[in-house]
């Protein structure tokens, strides 16, 4: 189960109510951000750029790779470790829209953990430390430390704590 926390809204969707959610400010400066780190080749200057202006977590050491689509409402609610990988086009959300309710929830990303290309990690999950998630991946639920998955839905393809032989 996702850690989130659900705002009911009266009248139609949320998405289309979205500015009484979250400043149209905020988000021009974030989308602006976002698509700068996008396309910067530079680790070091995206984990500025995300620390600096999205008030992001991000630890020592990580890399983001080529557009990467960080959640552009509430980047805040993005937590990275040290020492991991963000691979090529993957989509971290800390908000979902519905049709009668928005949810938030924070995404937590330990440390020296590898997330494929292509993959969407939905709002309110953790990824412990370790963990391995495969290219293409729909992260929908926590990952516990160590373990490898994988799959749409995500499935458990190596649980953790096991030693390598």
């Amino acid at each position: 189960m996702r850690k989130t926390t659900r705002y009911p809204v009266q009248g139609p969707n949320p998405l289309w109510q979205m500015y009484r959610t979250v400043s149209f400010w905020k988000v021009m400066k974030n989308f602006i951000v976002i698509q700068l780190a996008r396309y910067t080749p530079f680790p070091s200057w995206k984990n500025w750029m995300y620390r600096t202006f999205l008030r992001m977590e991000v630890g020592q050491e990580t890399a983001v790779a080529l557009m990467v689509m960080m959640d552009t409402m509430f980047p805040e609610l993005i937590k990275i470790g040290k020492n991991s990988v963000i691979g090529y086009n993957t989509t971290i959300l800390a908000h979902e829209y519905l049709v009668e309710e928005y949810r938030l929830g924070e995404v937590r990303i330990g440390d020296r953990v590898l997330i494929g290309a292509n993959s969407t990690i939905l709002p309110g999950v953790t990824i412990g430390d370790g963990a391995i998630v495969a290219a293409g991946t729909v992260v929908h639920k926590d990952v516990a430390p160590g373990s490898f998955v994988g799959g749409n839905p995500m499935q458990v393809i190596r649980p953790g704590g096991l030693e390598e032989k």
